[in-house]
């Protein structure tokens, strides 16, 4: 790395082979350690700020949780991997997402499908949105192969 003294006090470095530089006043150990541990403390602070704020507005999904921990109630994770099933999930999804005039919650409900019958889980905002991820599931599924769990919350 050259040295480069153009200014009296403040030496530049020219870039090394990993193409870095640094500029360095002579006499600034002081500032340099200062500046550090300034940098330090407030990136502290704001970290603690932040997990504060997180642990505050955790969501209480607890009654959901446990209306799903029941062994007759379908989980996602309890969905065949067969084709017809992922075909039909796959289906209703993908006209779920093109309906942009659902919220992002009617976006995200579950489907779950076992054996061609659909489980329908999650919040939505409204009835009308309930009524509506039902008849797209109806549709693709058949009237008597759906199972609606939806829960309209406002």
């Amino acid at each position: 790395m050259a040295t480069v003294n153009r200014v009296p006090g403040i030496r530049v470095h020219l870039p090394d082979p990993f193409g870095t530089f640094e500029v360095r006043e002579e006499n600034s150990m002081f500032h340099n350690r200062f500046l550090r541990t300034s940098l330090l403390a407030c990136s502290l602070a704001f970290t603690g700020s932040v997990i504060a704020q997180d642990k505050a507005t955790q969501p209480d999904n607890t009654k959901v949780n446990k209306r799903d921990r029941a062994a007759s109630a379908p989980t996602a994770d309890q969905q065949k991997m067969n084709m017809p099933d992922r075909e039909i999930t796959q289906k209703i999804r993908q006209s779920v997402m093109a309906d942009k005039s659902l919220s992002t919650y009617a976006h995200n409900v579950k489907i779950i499908t076992q054996h061609g019958a659909v489980t329908l889980k999650g919040p939505v905002r409204s009835e009308d949105e309930k009524k509506t991820i039902v008849a797209k599931a109806t549709e693709v599924a058949g009237a008597d192969k759906v199972t609606d769990q939806l829960s309209v919350k406002p």
